[in-house]
């Protein structure tokens, strides 16, 4: 078992990275909307706020937001409808202690310099707790809306990684494919702690070793345990071959809890129809290959939500940071 690979500390970022990512151990969050929407694509966001605020009062570490600018039919899923930035800022007005992840900014898709004033923006005004997730996309239909081509999305996301990192300078001067800042001006507010956490989701387009490299942490897809074991082994290989310091890993996963805690797991999308001690089991297990944190998604969950979050709280949180 790899319990004991990742206890190497990670490198101190910002508030919100810091509080969530422990080495050697797992904790856990709440993919919003908070609400079970699984005969179609759209939620209701009903109490969309108040969800997450009893979310933050349970006791969950994270909030993870995802950036979907069009609702694609072979898609099937419109995320929280909000536009992500604008989203992040009303829950930064409204929660105090939570982090606040999105999962991710599609890159290629908004130019660095919007990303970079947005984020530090969410930052500083959380009180540094975003955690900002970014990736290349995965939707073909929306590249042609924006007048964009889909197949430079792995290059664009590159120069636009850069860009991104450079904003945290001062009075930066660079050459980039998006632009060229000259170094007479600058781009505030900076990052409350100089700089912002990039985790880079799935392959992004990249080579598994530039993600080593360059990511904050890494955020994957939900597998069998084997496998994602023998993944995150890989990951971690990559870092330490490249000298770089110990970094978290975090993937999502899709519950539908039932009421019965020994129900066995019963694959759904993404995940399980399952009772709280499979689920315990099962987070256990991630732990142990290195995973550091999950985002838990109740798309498809049968059961009322706020009873949900509660039971996640009272059965399962106990046993996780």
């Amino acid at each position: 078992m790899l319990k004991h690979a990742d206890d190497q500390a990670f490198q101190p970022i910002n508030r919100g990275y810091n509080t969530l990512f422990r080495p050697g151990s797992l904790s856990l969050g709440l993919v919003v909307p908070l609400e079970s929407y699984s005969s179609g694509p759209v939620p209701t966001m009903t109490r969309h706020v108040e969800r997450v605020q009893l979310a933050e009062e349970l006791g969950f570490s994270a909030i993870w937001l995802r950036d979907v600018p069009f609702n694609v039919p072979s898609f099937g899923d419109a995320g929280q409808c909000f536009d992500p930035f604008v989203y992040l800022g009303l829950l930064a007005a409204r929660t105090e202690r939570i982090a606040l992840g999105v999962a991710s900014i599609i890159l290629p898709l908004r130019h660095p310099a919007h990303v970079a004033k947005a984020a530090a923006s969410v930052d500083v005004l959380s009180g540094g707790r975003l955690i900002l997730g970014v990736a290349s996309g995965d939707r073909p239909e929306e590249y042609p809306a924006l007048n964009l081509p889909f197949a430079d999305r792995g290059d664009r996301f590159r120069a636009s990684f850069d860009y991104i990192r450079r904003m945290w300078e001062d009075s930066p001067a660079f050459e980039n494919t998006y632009g060229s800042p000259y170094g007479g001006m600058d781009m505030l507010p900076k990052p409350a702690s100089g700089k912002l956490p990039l985790l880079i989701t799935g392959g992004s387009q990249q080579a598994p070793d530039w993600i080593a490299r360059n990511g904050e942490g890494w955020i994957t897809y939900p597998r069998g345990i084997d496998a994602q074991a023998k993944v995150i082994s890989g990951w971690r290989a990559r870092i330490k071959a490249a000298g770089g310091s110990a970094k978290p890993a975090v993937q999502s996963l899709y519950i539908d809890l039932a009421d019965d805690p020994d129900t066995p797991p019963q694959p759904i999308h993404l995940g399980y129809r399952l009772g709280t001690n499979h689920l315990r089991a099962h987070l256990k297990s991630l732990e142990e290959i290195g995973i550091n944190h999950v985002a838990l998604n109740l798309r498809f969950n049968q059961a009322d939500v706020e009873t949900t979050l509660t039971r996640l709280a009272d059965e399962i949180l106990p046993d996780f940071s």
